[in-house]
């Protein structure tokens, strides 16, 4: 199971914003992308020519706009990117706007499920709750972060976990923000259903799709 190892914040700082990888650090002073003024903000790329990066944003390619709106959705789902390119694959030969299905396709992902229902604070975070077996899909354990759902699936905490202490810390605080409008979430019983397809106003990552598939199409 690959996955990107480094410094995470380095990754926003390459995209020139906040990609929200850390989870609550991300929101805190401690965010190296947005310190406050009497520290020494870091909103630049990383790297040698990092600060010479930024003065030459106006004068970008079709080209250099189009990969990095890609390599922000990689980073967005913590995607390799060979995968990328084979939802990619699977999003042509779908029926319908393949920018959409691409983004329904890495929505339905069971970490960003687990993310998106508010069981953890970032998609890594969820990631490895997944990996670690805590989560039953229609009654069966799957430990496959990258497993897909589809409408009608239920999504639960196993019962040997829920007891653990994260999880029932976690069923003692307030309901956090509302699940997306195709998930119906049950927060007493940690589990939740798939009700229907994501649509585009329900994908709050801010990503242009058009241009990743004018990448792909060159």
């Amino acid at each position: 199971m690959a996955k990107y190892t480094g410094p995470v914040c380095r990754l926003c700082r390459r995209e020139g914003e906040k990609l929200f990888l850390k989870g609550a650090r991300c929101l805190s002073n401690k965010c190296p992308f947005e310190k406050p003024e009497k520290d020494a903000r870091r909103d630049f790329a990383p790297g040698q020519h990092g600060r010479d990066a930024q003065f030459k944003k106006s004068r970008s390619s079709d080209f250099l706009l189009q990969l990095r709106e890609k390599q922000k959705a990689r980073r967005v789902y913590g995607v390799l990117e060979r995968q990328f390119r084979r939802y990619y694959q699977m999003a042509l030969k779908t029926r319908g706007v393949t920018g959409q299905t691409l983004l329904q396709i890495l929505e339905r992902r069971l970490d960003n499920v687990v993310y998106r229902l508010g069981y953890a604070s970032s998609r890594a975070q969820a990631r490895q709750l997944v990996a670690h077996g805590h989560f039953n899909v229609n009654g069966r354990r799957i430990a496959v972060p990258s497993s897909l759902v589809k409408p009608g699936d239920t999504i639960e905490v196993r019962a040997n976990s829920a007891s653990a202490p994260y999880f029932r810390l976690l069923k003692e605080t307030d309901e956090p923000k509302g699940a997306p409008n195709w998930l119906i979430r049950n927060w007493n019983s940690l589990s939740a259903q798939v009700t229907k397809l994501p649509a585009r106003e329900d994908i709050d990552a801010n990503l242009n799709e058009q241009l990743i598939v004018e990448y792909y199409s060159r």
